[in-house]
């Protein structure tokens, strides 16, 4: 996954209401920007789920490495102290809190986030960290 630096006009969506999709955010944000072992995005993942946070970081890191092997151009991400998301942040948001409810909006935005119609695997990551948030209390709620 190349990382672009977005500018104004490049971010047309507000933050999200949701604190846990915040988080989530700003996890997929470090993540994409340093790599899936950012020291950072574990202490943010960690301060959000104490004793339990080892299984959203490596669901997420999972996610991370699955949309970069996956994506078949670049997905542009924010750096972390913009206030505003690229569509495909957005997107990535809207995913994890539509996977278990809506499959078939999911698929769709992932397939065109991707540029790739095999997206089940990628989707399937996507499912088990929306999954581990919901599980630990922390539901991301849509954007």
């Amino acid at each position: 996954m190349t990382v672009t630096t977005a500018t104004s006009s490049a971010l047309p969506h507000p933050l999200p209401a949701c604190a846990n999709a915040r988080i989530a955010l700003f996890a997929i944000r470090r993540m994409g920007a340093h790599g899936l072992a950012d020291a950072r995005a574990a202490h943010a993942l960690f301060t959000a789920f104490g004793q339990d946070f080892r299984r959203p970081l490596m669901l997420m890191r999972a996610l991370m490495a699955d949309v970069a092997a996956t994506a078949s151009g670049t997905i542009a991400i924010a750096p972390c102290c913009c206030a505003r998301m690229t569509p495909a942040e957005a997107a990535l948001l809207t995913v994890l809190a539509r996977v278990e409810t809506r499959v078939d909006l999911a698929l769709l935005l992932m397939g065109d986030l991707l540029g790739t119609a095999r997206v089940d695997g990628v989707l399937a990551s996507a499912a088990a960290v929306a999954a581990a948030f919901a599980d630990a209390g922390r539901p991301v709620t849509a954007c």
